[in-house]
């Protein structure tokens, strides 16, 4: 489905889905992250690609970092595994007996040299020396999104699903509903009309649980204080339907149930699959993969242009070739929302925004040990952790530009 489909349908249904911290690969995702902090807090200049892969009592960290200074990988492991919640041998993982191997390796030199010295630079086509010299850390495409669905500019269906699993963690680690796990997923579809919200229309909701709480007990507990806390009263109805663990079991769950991998939750990390994927993850990966900054420059462009009122529905795509500086390409696209001509956009995005990786690492100030909290519940629309392509900073010079 298209977005201009989205927006001339008089009736979509539409479906995004997020896990909690403690699922399998939202583990991987958030020790690689915490790798990738503890490296930066000693060396913010390290080059950092770190996989991490999990089953039943194990832990292998794997990659490509060259970094001068010293971190205990195991402990960074084990101290990310208690926080999350896997502090028994019985949930198939705990932070005390877990083994960790770890398999690191330098960066490659034919990369690092395209990295430390981009194109730009070693064909003297220098125009800022210093922004021009670092080139990308690979090739790729990112995608960027924004839409005045939320206060966040998120789609809501991607917006309810993390703050259900959100909730589930808080209510399984305040006591609450101590029979909890830290597995779990939510599921939210939404029923849209002409691209707007109308209501929801079925919420899913897998909670992994101790083994002697009835489904009964977890479907009541769930409803009330996880469901009934974060959708509004407004956007259900009769026909809405629940449904709680629908196979009527969930206790083997986390790494004992599915093995986890870095990187395998693309679409929880993003915008739930409303906009398009460039297919490159984020997590372990330091700034100069533009696999993260480049998509974190889309977000602040795209969320600046819809705060802006410059469109409704906003996505840039962004492509970068390894070594090079500059994007080699540059495409948008407002599904017919624009305000004012969609080439007045690109040219605003040329005079106000600087897309290249080191100006991106500069002005969002990337080089800081900001992106464990990124690796559960996604990177976008969060108001709760530190992530500055969140800012809406430009909003006002770009409506004043444009003549709003």
């Amino acid at each position: 489905m298209s977005n201009l489909t989205f927006m001339r349908s008089p009736r979509l249904l539409f479906t995004s889905e997020s896990v909690t911290e403690g699922h399998p690969d939202k583990l991987c995702d958030q020790i690689s992250d915490s790798i990738l902090d503890a490296i930066l807090d000693q060396d913010p200049r390290a080059r950092v690609a770190c996989e991490v892969a999990t089953t039943t009592g194990l832990v292998l960290v794997m990659g490509e970092i060259t970094t001068d200074c010293y971190v205990d990988m195991p402990k960074v492991v084990r101290k990310t595994i208690e926080d999350v919640g896997y502090t028994d041998a019985a949930f198939g993982l705990d932070c005390q007996s877990a083994g960790v191997m770890v398999s690191i390796k330098e960066q490659s030199q034919d990369i690092r040299q395209g990295v430390d010295r981009a194109l730009e630079a070693r064909s003297g086509l220098l125009t800022d020396a210093e922004l021009d010299r670092t080139g990308a850390g690979d090739q790729g495409m990112m995608v960027g999104f924004a839409c005045n669905e939320t206060p966040e500019l998120m789609p809501l269906t991607i917006s309810l699903a993390h703050r259900i699993c959100r909730r589930l963690a808080q209510v399984r680690k305040s006591g609450l509903l101590p029979y909890l796990r830290p597995d779990g997923k939510s599921q939210v579809t939404v029923e849209y009309h002409y691209g707007q919200p109308a209501r929801v229309d079925t919420v899913v909701v897998a909670a992994q649980h101790d083994d002697k709480v009835s489904s009964e007990r977890i479907e009541s507990d769930v409803i009330d204080t996880v469901i009934g806390e974060v959708i509004p009263p407004h956007l259900m109805d009769a026909k809405t339907r629940i449904l709680v663990n629908p196979t009527g079991r969930f206790v083997i769950g986390g790494p004992m149930g599915d093995a986890g991998l870095t990187g395998r939750k693309i679409i929880v990390d993003t915008y739930g699959g409303m906009a398009r994927h460039g297919g490159g993850a984020f997590s372990g990966k330091d700034p100069t993969k533009v696999d993260r900054s480049g998509a974190y420059a889309a977000r602040y462009v795209a969320k600046n242009i819809v705060a802006a009122g410059l469109a409704d529905r906003f996505e840039i795509q962004l492509a970068y070739a390894i070594g090079v500086a500059r994007p080699v390409s540059i495409m948008i696209e407002t599904f017919g929302t624009a305000k004012v001509p969609e080439e007045t956009i690109s040219e605003l995005i040329q005079t106000h925004f600087d897309l290249r990786p080191a100006a991106i690492i500069q002005n969002l100030n990337l080089l800081r040990p900001i992106y464990r909290p990124t690796a559960a519940y996604g990177h976008f629309g969060r108001d709760d952790i530190d992530a500055p392509w969140e800012r809406t900073d430009k909003a006002e010079e770009l409506r004043r530009a444009a003549g709003l």
